[in-house]
């Protein structure tokens, strides 16, 4: 047999071994999916063989994909990602969540491989420290037994920087005045945060999230800043940020009205009518007369030492500042309170009225009027400053 001959011979017979290779499997992987969308278990004579075939065909399909498993999102990153696993949660919504925060590129890829290894069963409920510069490996064996010791905070809804500050440092996570003083720096490193006018405020006021944190333990005051912004990033949809167009506001004005809403509204379900009449005063030009604004302008009370106490009208129109919507015009230079996705969504959602004036009830709900005059007959019947 001369050399072309045996040429001929190895190719044939390396190609035939790439093929069955190849049958090999599409089978398994055909007859693993199979299984798991009959949801049944195999029959018990089967069992072990099943097993194997369905590891076996996982171990190929992972060796194929060797290429993204070992590698990470952004190598270069040494950044810091505080990855929540809530209680209850399953390695397929661990792995959706994983891949929205940026820190793998693959979702089901990530949990055929926790599959493979077994590893689900070693990730529990807790905070971890992970990084984009970390390969999907790594990020498997992090969540088993990476778990960090931390501090639960509630941020309840329109609560303004200064009453989260104090807070967090009553709970012993970073000192209130160096919370405020970050809270103050301009930041850019967002896209919803470069759409402010330039002659707005440079305060991340409207844009704390409020919601349960985990703050690991010895977090800087920078990284908890980070953690409550991303969480806004992650908390409001994109779709939901471009209805602002449909208002004719940008979602800086968006968020900075929705903190009005946030503080006026004690009834959920009026907040989308409580937007429509804000959003009608500034249509026809009117000024706002939300008294919230006041008050955040007065800022904290020593007499009442609280930081929106009550005022009376007279009071209204003499806190001088351009927060105040009783001497100004249009919405204040920006958010007066860190409002929830509900208020937000009740500006950019609001409920068509014909509204211009609410006035409260005194049980915590509001009366609507579309008149001046039918407005002060509300004043007449339940009462007013």
């Amino acid at each position: 047999m001369n050399n072309r001959t045996v040429r001929i011979t190895l190719r044939l017979a390396t190609m035939v071994l790439s093929i069955s290779a190849v049958i090999v499997i599409f089978v398994g992987g055909f007859w693993y999916m199979w299984q798991y969308s009959r949801g049944n278990t195999p029959q018990m004579e089967y069992n072990v063989t099943a097993q194997k075939l369905e590891r076996t065909a996982l171990g190929l399909y992972l060796r194929y994909q060797k290429g993204e498993v070992t590698k990470s999102v952004d190598p270069d990153s040494d950044q810091e990602v505080t990855f929540t696993i809530e209680s209850g949660e399953n390695v397929v919504t661990i792995a959706q969540q994983l891949e929205r925060v940026g820190l793998i590129s693959d979702a089901e890829l990530f949990r055929r491989l926790v599959q493979y290894w077994g590893a689900d069963e070693g990730m529990q409920a807790g905070v971890y420290l992970l990084k984009p510069s970390m390969t999907m490996e790594e990020i498997m064996q992090e969540l088993q037994h990476g778990r960090v010791a931390t501090t639960s905070v509630t941020i309840p809804e329109g609560w303004r920087i200064e009453e989260i500050a104090t807070l967090l440092e009553e709970k012993d996570v970073v000192p209130a005045e160096e919370f405020i003083r970050e809270a103050q720096i301009s930041r850019m490193d967002h896209e919803f945060l470069q759409d402010r006018p330039p002659e707005t405020p440079d305060s991340l006021e409207g844009f704390l999230f409020p919601d349960t944190y985990h703050f690991p333990k010895d977090v800087t005051v920078q990284r908890v800043i980070e953690i409550m912004v991303n969480n806004w990033d992650e908390r409001v949809p994109e779709t939901l940020r471009r209805q602002a167009d449909d208002i004719n506001l940008s979602l800086y004005e968006a968020v900075t009205l929705a903190s009005i809403v946030e503080r006026e509204a004690k009834v959920p379900e009026e907040r989308p009518l409580m937007a429509s009449v804000y959003l009608n005063r500034l249509e026809e030009g009117m000024r706002l007369q939300a008294d919230p604004t006041a008050q955040y302008a007065k800022g904290y009370d020593e007499e009442t030492e609280r930081w929106w106490s009550s005022m009376s009208r007279e009071e209204f129109n003499t806190v001088d500042s351009p927060y105040n919507t009783y001497l100004n015009a249009g919405l204040p230079p920006g958010p007066i309170c860190n409002p929830g996705l509900a208020s937000l969504r009740a500006v950019l959602e609001p409920e068509p009225s014909d509204y211009l004036f609410f006035l409260a009830r005194g049980d915590g709900s509001h009366v609507f009027a579309e008149t001046y005059e039918e407005h002060l007959r509300n004043e007449e019947r339940y009462g007013g400053e």
